[in-house]
């Protein structure tokens, strides 16, 4: 393992959240909700939000750090940084990005923070309304191919032939989060159980992996968490949660023009995931609970299986919702009910859901759990992962 890590020199101190709405039902706009989750997550960390001096975030959020620094009263803005590309793909590195600029002194108290009001602007997944086309989109718009889940279906169809995948895997991770939501009063889909009839009987999205409960949700609200140097986190009000790991790229022309990666069938972590476990010194076994964005359920299954959870051929048999479920299952998965059924708030809310966990402060609590690890982003190109862990795995 390198010197030049970041394995337990930044701790995440707090975290907070805006209610989550349904789309566009937020009474306030995606500024006031970025500083309402801001805020509470200076309050859980137990300081002043005027102590923070930088600001990490991804997927052009439009929440502009000099404006927030502004509205916070913070009279010295020390860092400001955007992770480029790959929408939901950027949540572990913007925290890897936030935790860098603290290692090396460039800040002292950075949050990460993703506002997401689908409500009040163009929502994300909507094929682009554009009059001309150039590019990619010359090849596939005109066929209909214009929107992430119908070009990430294809990638998770090549997958699911190539290793004989049901599609009972994508039911039992989609059960799961519902399951997961009906214990967590945040959830906006606390109150609406998923049985499987209902999701069997739920209209194609995109034929044949994509129903409509394979699909993350429509939301407006905002998510934040804190970031501090490994020393200050002791002193301040929670139990401090340590960065062991973060990773973030994709492997080999995962971004070449017209889906023409070379590994076609893939998340495009198969060079990340190796990278991730080398820095934080554990390997896919050791982990307590799992948090993977899902833009989709087929991006999760493929996701989990590029980070070693289990073998392409294994995931009939690892992919129930026994054992994804919490508090006892093999692998508990998106304990919060996650992009699917707590909120889609490009997967920061998984974030904050992994410290709850290592708090032992979540409602779905795995006993006992130590290491984390968050998935960021599947199938678009960068994509992040990041492992965190008690004072005790460091």
């Amino acid at each position: 393992m390198s010197a030049r890590t970041i394995r337990g020199k930044v701790a995440i101190a707090g975290v907070g959240e805006s209610v989550y709405y349904k789309h566009g039902q937020s009474p306030d706009a995606e500024f006031v909700l970025a500083l309402q989750a801001i805020v509470r997550a200076a309050e859980d960390a137990g300081i002043n939000p005027q102590e923070i001096d930088g600001f990490a975030s991804y997927s052009n959020d439009r929440s502009d750090p000099s404006r927030l620094a502004a509205a916070l009263g913070i009279p010295d803005l020390r860092f400001s940084n955007m992770q480029f590309g790959g929408g939901g793909g950027g949540v572990a590195a913007a925290v890897a990005n936030g935790a860098a600029a603290i290692a090396n002194g460039y800040a002292e108290c950075v949050v990460v923070f993703r506002a997401l009001a689908q409500g009040q602007f163009r929502r994300f997944g909507q094929g682009a309304p554009d009059p001309t086309v150039s590019g990619d989109a010359a090849y596939m718009a005109p066929y209909g191919v214009m929107s992430p889940s119908q070009k990430y279906a294809m990638r998770a169809t090549r997958f699911m032939h190539d290793y004989g995948v049901s599609n009972d895997v994508l039911r039992a991770i989609a059960m799961t989060s519902y399951r997961h939501a009906q214990a967590n009063p945040r959830a906006v889909m606390n109150g609406r159980p998923l049985d499987a009839e209902t999701y069997d009987n739920s209209r194609w999205i995109v034929e044949p992996v994509n129903r409509l409960f394979d699909c993350c949700q429509e939301n407006d609200g905002a998510a934040a968490l804190i970031l501090v140097s490994a020393e200050r986190a002791k002193d301040l009000k929670q139990k401090p949660v340590y960065l062991l790991a973060a990773a973030q790229g994709s492997d080999h022309r995962c971004g070449a023009p017209v889906m023409n990666a070379t590994n076609f069938p893939s998340s495009s972590f198969a060079t990340v995931a190796p990278r991730l476990y080398e820095t934080a010194g554990v390997t896919a076994d050791d982990i307590d609970v799992l948090q993977s964005y899902e833009n989709f359920t087929t991006g999760v299954m493929m996701a989990i299986v590029e980070h070693g959870f289990c073998a392409p051929e294994e995931c009939n048999e690892f992919f129930t919702e026994d054992n994804l479920a919490a508090p006892s299952g093999r692998m508990p998965l998106n304990t919060s009910g996650g992009n699917l059924a707590e909120c889609y708030m490009h997967g920061l809310g998984l974030q904050l859901e992994a410290v709850r966990q290592l708090r032992g402060q979540s409602c779905n609590q795995v006993e006992g759990a130590k290491l984390a690890m968050n998935i960021a982003g599947p199938m678009v190109t960068p994509v992040s992962s990041l492992i965190m862990g008690t004072e005790e795995t460091l």
